[in-house]
């Protein structure tokens, strides 16, 4: 047994909560990196390399140096663990999320708004005008006139007294009429309008040079570990709460030892371990088995508290929901875990802008110990995330240093074994003969058998030899090691209507993986051949593995489709048989050839099952004219997130406003119809205003009326989304579910 298999054997069998990351060197992990030397954002502070064991001065080294490219308005962990996450609707970015006021129907236009106004006041400037130059009489004085005397007003009268009472009346006179045009001009509405647009320019113009806000009581202050300091832990909750203040601490390390603390709550057995860990490592304790404690950069938004990544902003149009005008709109495992399907043209940012920060969070999640990630691409110089964010990279059909990729799924079962493996091999075909389980059926048949007899399951060659002819040496080896029970299962197999056809065709597809590019890969342990690299399986979704798969589409892209499937069908086995569920495990497909290929029967079957097993798949399409026509109505149906870019055909815009089906909205018809008329002097005026207007005069009439209309048309999706925009509609696990958001991508 090789390191890498004694790792993972000893990986398997410990709590990974409480134990150091294995030693440097061991195949498979990576040892412990050196502190980041690009930003980090949001935290400031650097998260250097674990120790490699416990140790009572394991922690008592001096914090390694800020990072040099460091934003300076990156705020430190403190206050970035301060800042208000309100509840908000599904796919909101909730750090710093401030809600909009509640939507007014009646709600004047602000154009509208300053027009009346205006009229409103000219109107009253007018009145006041005519008023004062006694244009209208002196009838407006007689109140005034009325209840002084007329000595007052005679020579030699009180002047002062008389000066004081009229402009008092005056001011009366000019408040009632400042009053009554006022609410019919609604100028306080303009007033609080104005006042808020100012107020939010100011907000704006002081960002990243005013003074931070009063931290909050030490009892509820995030950055001072309150949890553990309510269950009576002073000495590790002041150690950790050190490390945040000197920036020591990043939000990796805090999300880490989180978990870490809950979980130990959760089994109070773990407390004293929790305890004399973090007393002793501090920040670095309860470290990611590869050693790591962050990425070297980031290209998007996390926010690990929340475990949610920004992938954009909603546009603040009337079409899209009230809550989400303006907000950010944010992705996290709630939402991938209903599984995901992002359809954009090459060039349209899905890749770089979406499923590039959903694949860096992931990674992040991963370090912190809550979430396992596998991802396929396609081979070559821009994959998804460079090497040093995952702890396994598997290049098929390029040979070096790297790992294997277990066939069978690291599965002991023939039965298992076999339906992902004829999932992968025939599941795109459509017919009786072709249908995947009666190939794995036909596959248990073989290779049950052959485990029997040489204690592992048939290499590629092997297999192929099997598929292509009777089975006769394998009979022989039965009967030779008295295993006569295992014979009911090869008459079976001969005895098969189609086994002709329906072999070939298997014997056709395995022939695909037997290439000398391959010549190295899908060796079983224990077979001849085998001394390369170990395989690696699947299972070990248990564990908070990074792991990305490069497919060699452009060289051998029929097999590029085979091994996708492949790598689906163990994914759906393996996540939904875990048997520790807690954590999350995502499937990131983005190879542009195979992709679409693993969009099967079966396949969307077991996508459907992936969220009661905290698992969920991103699948990234460049159209849905790659699917078959029979399985494009059942991909959008099996799916709770979906996204569509600029760029799209008419006829996948059509699917997706299908999905997204209609609502009640307000329909407004506007009829204009020409006045004539029989009078002499109107007929008149109506031909100077047209001779001035160069139109004709006509009278407008407007009937509003409730009808239903697509949320987005087909035409809109295709032809009216920006380059840079999307629409997406998500869906949570408990069910919530939103209509169709147009947002930008990467604000």
């Amino acid at each position: 047994m090789d390191k890498w298999s004694a790792e993972r054997e000893r990986w398997e069998h410990r709590p990974d909560e409480s134990l150091p990351p294995p030693p440097p060197g061991t195949p498979g992990q990576r040892q412990a990196p050196p502190p980041p030397s690009g930003p980090v954002p949001p935290a400031p502070g650097p998260a250097g390399a674990a120790a490699s064991g416990p140790g009572p001065d394991a922690g008592a080294a001096p914090a390694p140096p800020q990072p040099q490219g460091a934003p300076r308005t990156a705020p430190p962990l403190a206050e970035w663990l301060r800042a208000p996450r309100p509840e908000a609707e599904p796919g909101i970015w909730r750090q710093g999320y401030e809600p909009r006021a509640p939507e007014d129907p009646d709600r004047i236009p602000n154009r509208q708004l300053v027009s009346g106004a205006l009229i409103a006041f000219l109107i009253a400037w007018l009145v006041w005008s005519l008023l004062w130059n006694n244009f209208l009489g002196r009838y407006w004085m007689w109140p005034l006139l009325a209840m002084t005397p007329d000595s007052w007003r005679e020579a030699g009268g009180p002047k002062e007294l008389w000066a004081i009472v009229s402009y008092t009346y005056y001011a009366l006179v000019a408040a009632l009429i400042i009053g009554i045009f006022g609410r019919i001009g609604r100028w306080d509405e303009l007033g609080r309008r104005i006042w808020g647009a100012l107020r939010r320019v100011g907000a704006r113009a002081s960002t990243g040079r005013r003074a931070a806000p009063p931290p909050p009581p030490p009892r509820e202050d995030p950055a001072n570990w309150p949890e553990l300091r309510a269950r009576g832990y002073e000495e590790p909750a002041d150690r950790l709460a050190g490390e945040v203040a000197s920036g020591a601490m990043s939000d990796v390390d805090q999300a880490r030892i989180t978990r870490a603390w809950r979980t130990a709550r959760a089994r109070p057995e773990r407390l004293p371990t929790f305890v004399d860990t973090v007393r002793a490592r501090g920040s670095a304790a309860f470290a990611h088995p590869s050693g790591a404690r962050n990425l070297e950069a980031r290209a998007a938004r996390h926010d690990l508290t929340l475990r949610q990544v920004r992938i954009g902003t909603a546009a603040d149009v009337p079409r899209n929901p009230h809550p989400y005008r303006g907000a950010g709109i944010a992705l996290d495992p709630s939402l991938l875990g209903t599984s995901a399907l992002v359809v954009g043209p090459p060039g349209a940012g899905k890749s770089t802008r979406l499923v590039r920060p959903v694949v860096e969070s992931l990674c992040l999640q991963a370090l912190t110990g809550e979430a396992a990630v596998v991802v396929v691409s396609s081979g070559g110089a821009s994959p998804l995330a460079p090497d040093d964010f995952f702890d396994v990279v598997i290049r098929l059909g390029v040979r070096g240093p790297g790992h294997d990729l277990d066939l069978y799924g690291g599965t002991t079962d023939p039965d298992e074994a076999a339906g992902m493996l004829a999932e992968a091999l025939v599941g795109d075909l459509a017919g009786p003969s072709t249908d995947s389980r009666r190939a794995a059926t036909r596959l248990a048949q073989l290779i049950g058998p052959f485990r029997a007899v040489h204690g592992r399951f048939p290499s590629v060659p092997e297999l192929r030899e099997l598929l292509s002819g009777p089975p006769t040496r394998l009979r022989e080896a039965l009967v030779a090691s008295g295993q006569t029970a295992q014979l009911r299962d090869l008459d079976a197999y001969e005895r098969q209507p189609d086994s002709g056809e329906s072999t070939r065709l298997l014997a056709d597809r395995v022939a695909l993986l037997d290439r000398p590019a391959f010549a190295e890969f899908f060796v079983p342990e224990g077979a001849p051949a085998s001394g390369g690299a170990a395989p690696f399986s699947l299972r070990a979704l248990d564990h908070p593995v990074r792991v990305r798969v490069d497919l060699p589409e452009r060289a051998h892209l029929e097999a590029s489709r085979i091994l996708a499937r492949l790598v689906l069908a163990q994914f759906t086995e393996c996540a939904t048989a875990r048997s520790d569920q807690s954590r999350f495990a995502c499937l990131v497909l983005d190879c542009a050839e195979s992709a679409a290929h693993t969009v099967t029967p079966h396949g969307l079957r077991a996508l459907q099952r992936l969220r009661s097993g905290n698992a969920g798949v991103l699948l990234a399409l460049r159209g849905l004219e790659e699917v078959p026509e029979r399985l494009r109505g059942p991909l959008l149906g099996a799916v709770g997130c979906r996204a569509v870019c600029s760029g799209v055909t008419p006829w996948d815009a059509e699917r997706f406003a299908e999905v997204w089906g209609t609502e009640w909205v307000q329909q407004r018809d506007v009829t204009n119809r020409q006045l004539v008329s029989d009078e002499p002097l109107t007929r008149v005026m109506h031909a100077v205003r047209r001779l001035a207007t160069g139109k004709h005069v006509t009278a407008e009439s407007v009937t509003v009326r409730t009808v239903r209309r697509e949320r987005w048309s087909a035409s809109e999706l295709a032809n009216e989304l920006g380059a840079g925009h999307l629409v997406l509609s998500v869906t949570t696990v408990r069910g919530d579910r939103t209509p169709p958001i147009l947002a930008k991508l990467g604000d």
